[in-house]
Formats: C-alpha cells, structure tokens, sequence
C-alpha cells in the first residue's frame, strides 16, 4: 500500500499544479490532482509556494481547513468513483448529481467519508463501506 509522508503528500500537490500552470504534461493522477486544484482558486497562492506550503500548520483550533486533506479526500473520491469501490459508491454518486453540481456532490460525498473515516478511528475499527454508502444514500435522498 502506497503510504506517502505528509511532506511528499505536499509536495505533490504543489508540483502537480506548477506542471498545470506551466502547461507540462500531467503524468497519472497529476492531472486530477491539478483539475481539482483548479476548483478550488483559494488554495493557489499556498500551491504557488510550495517552501511555505511544505511548512504551514493547519489547526482547527485556528479555524483552518488544511488544503492538503481536502485535496486528498478528493483524489480518494475520484479514484473510488472510477473503480466503483467500494462497489456501489458509483451510483451514489450519480444520485447525487440529481440535485447537485459534480463539485457539491463530491463535498457531500466528502462529508460522508470523513465522518466515517472518524468513527473507523475512534472505534479501532476498519473502515465500514455499508455505514459509507448509507451516508452517500441518505445525502442524495435530501433535498
């Protein structure tokens, strides 16, 4: 299992955006990462300084959203909804974009992972794909 380093995470996503801006060629999930930072203009300035990007702290304690965890969170949407894993998150997915654009959609969805990424934490546990896909569900039914 890939597992980078905070640093390398940063990193990534720093050269993936100065390749998009460059006009380079984007290599693999490059070009998501850069498409997705293209969707969010108020992480360029950090992306754009890779020195101070590899450094800065994002807290919760100080009201920050750290950049490189939602971009991630994003990737991990992106290849899941590709692959259908886990088997079903697709057409979640597709429920969803009934009532919402590509981007609310994947925060809907975001929302759902990280909720029960947390309880896959706190509880010791693995991660529960049912319990996912039932927050997923349960987000499109709203509206």
């Amino acid at each position: 299992m890939f597992n980078p380093s905070r640093e390398q995470v940063r990193q990534f996503f720093c050269e993936s955006w100065r390749k998009y801006r460059e006009r380079q060629i984007l290599e693999g999930a490059e070009a998501v990462a850069a498409d997705l930072i293209a969707e969010h203009p108020e992480y360029h300035a950090l992306l754009e300084n890779p020195e101070a990007a590899l450094e800065q702290e994002f807290t919760p304690e100080g009201g920050q959203t750290n950049p490189f965890l939602h971009l991630s969170l994003h990737l991990a949407i992106a290849d899941q909804l590709s692959i259908d894993q886990p088997p079903g998150i697709r057409a979640a997915y597709e429920a969803l974009r009934q009532r919402l654009d590509v981007h609310d959609a994947e925060h809907a969805i975001m929302d759902c992972l990280g909720e029960t990424l947390w309880q896959a934490q706190r509880n010791g546990a693995g991660l529960d794909a049912e319990r996912y896909l039932e927050c997923v569900r349960r987000a499109a039914g709203r509206g």
